[in-house]
């Protein structure tokens, strides 16, 4: 009996390794919670923002605590895909731009591929222009 519980534990693991290796960054129960009150396509958005920061943290130094997708441009939205090439972060007290491209699931609440890139700093004297803040 002992032998077969081992054997049940042992092929549960391994049917369930390739889940863990998923690219994206599980929510926890509050914020799939808040998430679920929105519209598809802001929920979108969140999910997508709240991935880029996971993705970006730590990478280079940064730590971001802030992510807006419509800073610098509309984001494209095709379905379950986010495309966003004037999006920004904030790590560490200042903003950079971003854009990346996130596709999700049918209900938009778990990320299935997402491509980002860093651009530049943004300089204090634009932050006005586009609602960024301390």
């Amino acid at each position: 009996m002992k032998r077969q519980a081992i054997g049940l534990l042992a092929l549960c693991t391994l049917a369930l390794a390739p889940l863990s290796l998923s690219p994206a960054f599980a929510i926890d129960a509050r914020i799939r919670s808040q998430l679920e009150k929105l519209t598809p396509e802001e929920r979108l958005e969140q999910r997508c923002d709240i991935e880029a920061m996971d993705e970006i943290d730590g990478k280079g130094g940064f730590r971001p605590d802030k992510v807006i997708a419509y800073a610098f441009g509309d984001p494209k939205l095709e379905g379950t895909t986010l495309k966003t090439r004037g999006a920004v972060f904030r790590s560490k007290g200042e903003w950079y731009r971003l854009s990346y491209k996130c596709e999700a699931s049918a209900d938009r609440l778990e990320v299935n591929a997402f491509k980002y890139k860093i651009g530049d700093v943004v300089p204090h004297e634009d932050w006005a222009a586009h609602y960024l803040y301390d």
